[in-house]
């Protein structure tokens, strides 16, 4: 199915917030923090969080099929007039 210019573009969006996702994972594994409260390590844990919904949305909209969507095909379900 051909995907369009936007798609591909959300697509690749989305291959990257999962790369910064797994970034500030990284990041906040290899923090040494000293405090157990530590401010530093629960932004880049809020950031995995963003990053990851972020991922999911973008990836939802480059594979989804707009056929019917794009083309104005009209609306499958005719109504009845009184």
């Amino acid at each position: 199915m051909k995907r369009h210019l936007g798609q591909r573009i959300a697509f690749g969006g989305a291959l990257l917030c999962y790369a910064a996702a797994l970034a500030c994972a990284i990041g906040a594994y290899g923090y040494d923090g000293s405090q157990a409260g530590d401010p530093v390590r629960a932004s880049l844990l809020a950031s995995v969080v963003f990053f990851v919904g972020c991922g999911i949305v973008l990836q939802v909209i480059g594979r989804a099929r707009l056929r019917g969507v794009l083309s104005g095909g009209g609306d499958p379900r005719p109504t009845e007039r009184e």
